[in-house]
């Protein structure tokens, strides 16, 4: 599928993140991943802790970065799925129970029975964002996981919700706009890191995602094939970042710079005869310093980082059903005795994991950070062959060479509910 895009199967994922927006443009292959066509990255300046705090700096942010990526795929971006995060983020486990019509489980039980599970009450200025099916259970049968066509009376259906920040949500919204693109979704960020990272094994077995980005930590954990269980922690890089600088007494960007080339998170893996130089604030001169010194000021933000995912991972009660133990993603994974620490603090088997089924740039995104990225991609692909024939998404107009004629699409919404629900069965199951 190399060659110049085909406008009419593209779609494009916005990871408007604390430190960095990127934009990927991708399209399906014939073996269920994913070509990437285009990508673009800027830092992000206006987002603190995923949250929009000047909506003039983040439309620049993610107008530079949906340009570099139309540059780089030869194409014109109108819509694209955006990634949401921050502590505004609450989520649940709730369940419907409904009585199925024709005695034979139809497309409109099973949209009657999410409806009636996410009927949750819901804080005032909070929005539904998914309602991720779990399992179904049929009269006194559980444990079902496409009930569609099954003989009962009664149907009941366990799912875990996710609400956002209304405001928040709409000030991202607002921010995608102002560049003249309409957004097709908003997404959970660790949602869809988790579909670029783990695999089927690991999501059956149970295991606990962990996305370190720069403002915040994401974290979702799967058992038997379902997610069960979504938090925020708003510890991540730049808190690291920010620890050096104060204990170092140097810029902020010196800080950040420092941090990626030669920062380790253990400290007895770090030479104490390996010197780094520091530069001062002001005109004072630079000092040196040992790498053993520079871990001794990282060390213990990843240690209260981890120790904070894993409080919370005992807090959800599914600490011992996470067989295939912890897998790391996201930039802020990427620093050197990450896993050896996070091994020592959970006691479990520990991945650095980067997105997977990628083709194209894949030696580019084959890396933490695009974890996001690439996972929004999986999700609106899979949106897709779901809808196939009946929703066709948009988002990219391709500009094929020797040619002027523009492929549009539209972008319908009113597909029907068996395409949504086999949607719904294929994301969760």
């Amino acid at each position: 599928m190399a060659g110049s895009p085909n406008a009419s199967n593209m779609v494009v994922g916005l990871d408007i993140g604390t430190s960095k927006v990127v934009a990927i443009v991708g399209q399906p292959t014939d073996d269920g991943g994913i070509e990437i066509a285009g990508i673009g990255s800027h830092p992000s300046r206006g987002m603190k802790r995923g949250v929009v705090i000047n909506i003039e700096s983040t439309v620049q942010s993610i107008q530079r970065a949906v340009e570099e990526a139309e540059l780089m795929a030869g194409c014109d971006i109108h819509s694209v799925y955006v990634g949401v995060a921050g502590s505004h983020i609450s989520s649940m486990n709730s369940d419907g129970v409904v009585a199925i019509k024709e005695r034979e489980v139809t497309p409109s039980d099973i949209e009657r029975v999410i409806d009636s599970a996410r009927a949750r009450a819901i804080s005032e200025g909070q929005r539904v964002l998914h309602v991720l099916p779990q399992e179904f259970s049929i009269d006194a049968q559980g444990g079902i996981r496409e009930p569609l066509g099954m003989s009962g009376v009664r149907l009941e259906a366990q799912v875990h919700l996710v609400t956002a920040a209304l405001n928040a949500v709409q000030n991202i919204e607002k921010c995608v706009r102002r560049c003249g693109l309409e957004v097709d979704a908003i997404i959970l960020e660790q949602l869809a890191s988790s579909m670029a990272v783990l695999t089927e094994d690991e999501r059956e077995l149970g295991v606990c995602m962990v996305d370190i980005g720069g403002g915040t930590t994401d974290m979702a954990i799967f058992s038997e094939g379902a997610i069960r269980h979504t938090a925020v922690i708003p510890i991540a890089g730049d808190q690291v970042t920010n620890d050096i600088a104060m204990a170092l007494r140097t810029p902020t960007q010196h800080a950040e710079e420092i941090k990626v080339k030669y920062a380790c998170a253990l400290t007895h893996l770090a030479a104490s005869d390996e010197m780094i130089k520091v530069p001062s604030v002001g005109d004072r001169p630079a000092r040196d310093l040992s790498r053993q010194a520079l871990a001794e000021v990282v060390e213990p933000r990843y240690e209260e980082l981890f120790t904070l995912v894993r409080d919370e991972l005992r807090r959800s009660g599914y600490e011992d059903m996470v067989a295939a133990g912890i897998v790391l993603t996201g930039g802020t994974s990427r620093m050197e005795g990450v896993s050896e620490l996070a091994e020592e603090i959970f006691h479990m088997p520990v991945r650095i994991a980067c997105p997977q089924n990628v083709r194209g740039l894949a030696d580019v995104v084959c890396n933490p950070i695009y974890a996001t990225g690439v996972g929004l991609l999986h999700y609106a692909l899979q949106e897709t062959r779901h809808g196939q024939g009946l929703r066709s998404h948009g988002g990219v107009v391709a500009a094929h060479k020797g040619r002027n004629e523009l492929a549009r699409r539209d972008i319908k919404d009113d597909y029907s509910a068996l395409a949504r629900i086999k949607g719904w069965f294929k994301g969760n199951f």
